[in-house]
């Protein structure tokens, strides 16, 4: 190889290092900083104790400061309203589910983000289910004897929901159509402050993930009557699912995943995905969160941005069916 094109190859090669390094240098950058965890529920709720959960072992598998930030409000709107404004620099991440990435902006006029320009997604880690749940002062154990005891209370009775126009509430709006009752949401902010309520006999019923529900109904303190999805839940074996009480159509299953601000470079995204990965793949943190009823398995950001698409054209169809217009 003549002298001049050996010394044109050793500098790109030189270059190529140069890149390598610095891309590098941006993803393991955020070890010397404080990676922010944003959560759009209050503190207590389902996603809150899983975001504590994961960041407390992020710390170790990212060699960084790993904080969570609750931003709670409107369904996770402000936290997603606050990932947008986030720089671009590994420092923000959100931990959601599919009510704010999903279906807020179908519900919502002006929801104050788009998700498939504002945020790019990071990995997904678990599937859930929701489920129907009575207080323990409601009689019923069975949901067939909910819908007596309801009859029985001339067929009106009011059901909780975390967040106004959210799956659950459309549910209950369902499920009062396929029985015939008078069912009313009342929407509240957040799991945390309606199961306050229900543990409370304040609401006699509510709709929410099985994590939420899930330790309440082990102790008794609640009953779970039926579960959402195609199978019955390993962490609850006896309870149901609304297609064996025919009430089918609801087998897609909602997602936990993380995503970051537009423009967050891709080594990052995929420093902090191994991270994750790495995580959920400790047997402590995939018992527990199978013991919150849900199914553990890593997604990365194409699958994640598949299933978000697909999740989210289900239940278009659904509100559109409703004749819900957006507020």
């Amino acid at each position: 190889m003549p002298q001049p094109v050996r010394r044109r190859a050793l500098l790109l090669r030189c270059a190529l290092a140069v890149t390598l390094a610095v891309a590098s240098a941006g993803a393991f950058a955020q070890s010397a900083r404080t990676v922010r965890i944003l959560v759009g529920f209050p503190p207590g709720g389902g996603t809150d104790s899983i975001a504590r959960l994961l960041s407390d072992k992020l710390k170790d598998a990212l060699g960084a400061n790993v904080i969570v930030e609750n931003r709670a409000g409107a369904g996770g709107q402000l936290a997603a309203q606050a990932l947008k404004a986030a720089p671009p620099d590994g420092t923000t991440f959100f931990i959601s589910h599919d009510h704010t990435i999903s279906i807020l902006p179908l519900v919502v006029k002006n929801p104050g983000f788009d998700p498939a320009h504002d945020f790019v997604p990071v990995a997904g880690f678990a599937t859930f289910v929701n489920a129907f749940a009575v207080s323990g002062g409601t009689p019923a154990k069975s949901f067939g004897q909910y819908v007596d005891w309801v009859r029985g209370q001339g067929s009106k009775s009011a059901v909780g929901v975390p967040a106004p126009a959210s799956v659950p509430e459309f549910l209950v709006k369902v499920i009062g159509e396929k029985y015939k009752l008078d069912l009313v949401s009342a929407p509240y902010r957040g799991s945390a402050p309606m199961m306050g309520d229900m543990l409370g006999n304040q609401i006699p019923a509510g709709i929410g993930s099985v994590p939420e529900f899930i330790e309440n109904h082990k102790a008794g303190k609640l009953r779970v009557l039926a579960v959402l999805g195609g199978a019955r839940q390993p962490a609850m074996p006896d309870v149901p699912t609304f297609a064996e009480l025919g009430l089918a159509g609801f087998e897609d299953v909602p997602f936990y995943a993380f995503f970051a601000p537009a423009g967050t470079p891709q080594p990052v995204i995929d420093q902090f995905g191994a991270a994750l990965a790495k995580v959920i793949a400790m047997p402590e943190v995939r018992d527990r969160l199978t013991g919150l009823g849900m199914s553990v398995g890593f997604m990365p950001p194409q699958q994640l941005a598949a299933r978000e698409r697909a999740y989210a054209q289900t239940w278009a169809r659904i509100i559109k069916s409703s004749g819900f217009q957006p507020q």
